[in-house]
């Protein structure tokens, strides 16, 4: 298979900002196990900018675009670093791609996009994205990552999608709100009252929510990718998820 997993901020670092060290080396490990058993492998991270508050030692996530800016620069290299790192001690090349709204949005620039991924995956490495979000602006960025890594694997025809966040899945209600709230395994169509469990952002460390998840879906499903959303406290799950086994809340693609 061709799978792009995307990590959030939540699932990368602790509350404080700072790096989860050990989260990160399971996560690393597993994917390299995943990419071993001969599937094709593309991350999609965020964390820059949390990585950046966490090393600038900023109080809080800035609420400015360019502090943001200036942290997700800094945190950028911490992010690369880290991965580096752990994918070589698994014999694994990373290469770093980052991306604004109109790569994918010119015809010219989503082309050569493609064919870049096209031939790093070729050559056996892993192509690791986030947004670039030392130069985009709010009226040229994604906005989140989990629009990314739809756009990223509708663009790459990958067959399946994972969304790595703070939360199991799709729930009936918020599990943070409502003890009596289920779980939905499967979804096999994005009706309104599918969007309407959706809810509010998510943590403060990050950007997204169920919301940004939903509409994720929606792309990767109308390109024929299902999409799971599981996790990312459990990087283990990425085993469950490759053995077909359930885990979280698969989304069905739209197939002809």
């Amino acid at each position: 298979m061709r799978i792009v997993i995307k990590v959030g901020t939540s699932t990368l670092t602790h509350e404080n900002g700072l790096v989860n060290l050990r989260r990160i080396e399971s996560l690393c490990k597993i994917i390299s196990d995943v990419r071993n058993s001969g599937n094709e492998v593309i991350l999609v991270s965020s964390g820059a900018i949390g990585m950046g508050v966490g090393k600038l030692k900023l109080p809080e996530r800035p609420s400015d675009i360019a502090s943001k800016q200036a942290a997700a620069a800094v945190g950028q290299c911490e992010l690369m670093y880290i991965y580096d790192r752990e994918f070589t001690s698994y014999n694994h090349t990373v290469a770093q791609v980052l991306l604004t709204a109109p790569d994918l949005d010119c015809d010219d620039r989503h082309a050569k996009f493609s064919a870049t991924m096209t031939r790093l995956i070729e050559l056996g490495a892993i192509p690791i994205i986030n947004e670039n979000d030392t130069v985009a602006t709010e009226e040229i960025e994604f906005g989140d990552n989990d629009t990314l890594a739809a756009r990223v694997a509708e663009s790459v025809g990958a067959d399946l999608l994972v969304l790595l966040s703070d939360i199991d899945g799709l729930y009936t209600a918020d599990p943070r709100h409502d003890p009596e709230a289920a779980l939905i395994p499967e979804v096999y169509e994005i009706t309104p009252e599918i969007e309407a469990l959706s809810g509010g952002a998510g943590s403060s460390r990050g950007t997204g929510g169920m919301i940004t998840k939903i509409r994720a879906a929606r792309i990767a499903t109308a390109a024929g990718c299902d999409m799971i959303i599981a996790n990312g406290a459990y990087p283990e799950l990425l085993y469950n998820v490759i053995d077909g086994e359930a885990a979280g809340t698969r989304f069905y693609a739209k197939r002809g």
